[in-house]
């Protein structure tokens, strides 16, 4: 049941992280330059949940027993 709630989530927490990276990289082309753009989604907490959701799917397959 746990492997199951974790890859849930897993895939939730990336894919909106995802979705929100690729929607504010429409900013590239308002004149923003790349590291004013990363630091940008450093700052921006929904675009902090796709490194979380990797982690919580790295953890599901790294693991044998949770």
């Amino acid at each position: 049941m746990k492997k199951i709630l974790l890859l849930i989530l897993g895939i939730f927490l990336s894919s909106l992280g995802l979705f929100f990276t690729i929607l504010y990289m429409t900013l590239l082309n308002n004149g923003y330059s790349f590291f004013e753009f990363v630091k940008f989604i450093i700052c921006r907490y929904e675009c902090l949940l796709l490194p979380i959701g990797l982690i919580f799917l790295f953890i599901l397959f790294r693991k044998e027993n949770i």
